[in-house]
């Protein structure tokens, strides 16, 4: 197993969409905090009643939110390429096993997936907390270990969409296919659910991949767009059944069909 997670590993890095993925999502962190800077300034030249009004944190979480859209991409084209080049023959060959082939695989990209989300979410978090500096904007107020946990729950969702990009990936064989879908469960489905009439909004809101970390951080209401019935528990519990259920699914499928 480490022999196969060694070589999938190998093959990840050999892949040059795999650094563009993560410069793209490492340059929009970046972003996120020139935009924080700005922000700042902007905040220096408001009256008091604007800047009761004027928030922070829906910045900070951009550079999550797009983290996930470019782990989910990466996890796809980390089997579609195999697929494309027909190098997916080959890897079966020197690893027979595909159950353990797709788990050599899935390790490193979730391994992956949650390196760069990590870096990204709390650093866009971090970085955007030091520019605004001391200025009390209305959603700052709390201490940097108080909203920590959230962020750093934001990252692993990142490894999550990775993996999912991973599962649609050898359940469609197809990079456009799966990027499609990654995009419909990314944004379309969540903002579906988001313009549905109450309570059914809030009740399947409380599930979407992009509301479980906050539940699961144990913050209150308000500091997310969906919904927060569940309980820190079984939002993990929820979080982690997305990681698995697709990989088991596209597990089954695959020692089921020819490569």
């Amino acid at each position: 197993m480490l022999d196969a997670v060694a070589a999938e590993g190998w093959k990840l890095r050999s892949v040059r969409s795999t650094y563009v993925i993560v410069a793209v999502a490492a340059g929009f962190a970046l972003l996120v905090v020139l935009l924080a800077v700005q922000q700042a300034h902007v905040w220096d030249g408001l009256d008091p009643a604007r800047r009761a009004r004027f928030f922070l944190r829906p910045l900070q979480e951009l550079g999550g939110w797009v983290a996930q859209l470019c782990l989910g991409v990466l996890g796809v084209l980390a089997v579609t390429s195999e697929y494309r080049t027909g190098m997916v023959r080959t890897s079966l060959v020197a690893v027979p096993s595909r159950p353990r082939f797709l788990a050599a695989k899935a390790v490193v990209v979730a391994l992956t997936g949650l390196a760069v989300g990590e870096a990204v979410t709390i650093g866009c978090f971090l970085g955007a907390r030091l520019a605004a500096g001391g200025r009390p904007f209305p959603d700052q107020r709390a201490s940097v270990w108080h909203d920590l946990p959230g962020f750093a729950v934001s990252g692993v969702a990142v490894a999550v969409f990775a993996l999912l990009g991973l599962a649609l990936g050898v359940l469609l064989r197809s990079a456009a296919g799966a990027i499609v879908a990654v995009v419909v469960l990314w944004h379309v489905v969540p903002l579906l659910v988001y313009h549905l009439p109450q309570p059914w909004n809030g009740r399947l809101g409380s599930v979407m991949l992009s509301g479980l970390p906050t539940e699961i951080a144990g913050w209150s209401a308000g500091h997310s767009i969906y919904g927060d019935l569940l309980s820190p528990p079984a939002a993990a519990a929820v979080l982690l059944a997305y990681a698995l259920v697709p990989l088991a699914f596209a597990g089954l499928v695959l020692s089921r069909r020819d490569a």
